[in-house]
């Protein structure tokens, strides 16, 4: 029968600051049934090796990508058809990869003449990905050496040129220093065209330390919860209130989410960082906050965090931790439109009564968009992450 129904499986963009994706493996094979949510391939980016989802139900019709390719972002990597469809058999055996593990673009014809003619000089071959990360990282291209399939500028060249500067490629950069370039030229294009406006906030733990006691009170050491949980709770609600905070700069506008996945900033070991989505975090109980957090910088840091998890965040926060400094305030991730800070927890003098006492005080911080909100509405949604934590037993 005619197959009218299919969808190209494409290969996400897992952040602002990807171009393009290595695919490692697939974990299915052509003729396989897909439910929404299953993992169809292992993709590597500077973040480390990704699981990647499928976001639709069917039926694997046939790759289109090999393992070991460079794939930019969207480009098409596998077609599924509706699961209702049948086609013959021997469509899906048949269905083997056709294309070069490399996707770049075909060399000119080289038409054969004698030796004593001059040749035309030879067109430097760019890969889509080397030329949008050369744009992005402000190097000229032209000066870039090659080392992909016949001299091919590859995003691995413009990386380690950037790192090392063009004219001297002698060695290839580690995952390291890749991830902090591409962070870097994140930041950088983010600082230069989002209009920042920074807002900070003194709270008060002490109601929340005193509930959280009470509540960890015969638990085991890995039953408890942490205060920083408390925290991204509180975030999550006050996101409810002032739901422009929770959106995506797309096309010249702030388009509303309409949930609430909170990216988590997390330290790598041996450096670097990474901010995967805990998702519906306002609908979660403290308890299933907890289990997610602990699963997911597990996850983050032993190379097994999937795809959506990279991709769905709306906000992001950071929380420096018992070790960090007393305020951060962070660059927003685009398209993202503000990110959160805590720093950590420490004894200050607090008014409480007309009296003078001790409290733990947090500083919480907001870095926002000003294109999608004010400094108005941005302390308003600090004011209501104040008054969540000093009502714990509510969150």
């Amino acid at each position: 029968m005619t197959v009218n129904n299919m969808a190209d499986f494409v290969m996400p963009k897992l952040g602002a600051d990807m171009a393009a994706g290595k695919l490692v493996a697939w974990r299915k094979k052509p003729g396989d049934v897909v439910k929404r949510g299953d993992i169809i391939a292992d993709v590597e980016t500077d973040k480390g090796v990704i699981e990647v989802e499928v976001f639709t139900d069917g039926v694997i019709e046939k790759f289109l990508i090999e393992p070991g390719a460079e794939v930019p972002v969207g480009t098409a990597m596998a077609i599924i058809r509706g699961e209702a469809e049948t086609v013959p058999a021997a469509v899906v055996s048949s269905a083997v990869p056709k294309i070069l593990p490399v996707p770049v673009p075909l060399p000119a014809p080289v038409v054969t003449v004698p030796s004593s003619a001059q040749l035309p000089s030879k067109r430097q071959r760019v890969s889509p990905a080397a030329r949008e990360m050369a744009h992005t990282l402000g190097i000229d291209i032209s000066t870039v050496h090659g080392t992909g399939p016949e001299g091919a500028v590859t995003r691995e060249d413009v990386e380690h040129a950037g790192a090392f500067g063009a004219e001297e490629p002698t060695a290839e950069p580690d995952r390291l220093m890749r991830m902090r370039r591409v962070i870097a030229a994140a930041m950088s294009r983010s600082k230069r065209e989002i209009p920042h406006y920074y807002l900070s906030e003194s709270i008060d733990l002490h109601p929340a330390q005193i509930w959280l006691a009470a509540r960890n009170a015969g638990r085991s050491v890995t039953e408890r919860l942490l205060p920083g949980v408390l925290l991204l709770k509180a975030v999550a609600l006050a996101l409810r209130e002032i739901p422009e905070l929770n959106a995506q700069w797309m096309d010249e506008q702030a388009i509303p989410s309409q949930a609430i996945h909170l990216g988590v900033a997390i330290s790598l070991r041996g450096g670097g960082l990474i901010a995967p989505a805990v998702h519906d975090a306002d609908r979660k109980s403290l308890d299933e906050l907890m289990r997610d957090l602990q699963d997911l910088v597990m996850r983050a840091r032993s190379g097994g965090l999937r795809s959506s998890e990279l991709s769905d965040p709306t906000i992001t926060v950071t929380n420096l931790g018992e070790r960090g400094a007393e305020a951060v305030f962070g660059v927003i991730y685009p398209p993202q439109v503000a990110i959160v800070g805590f720093g950590k927890i420490v004894e200050r003098p607090w008014v409480v009564g007309g009296q003078v006492v001790p409290r733990p005080v947090v500083t919480a911080t907001l870095s926002a968009d000003h294109r999608a909100s004010d400094g108005h509405r941005g302390g308003v949604f600090l004011a209501a992450v104040d008054r969540l934590l000093q009502e714990p037993e509510k969150l």
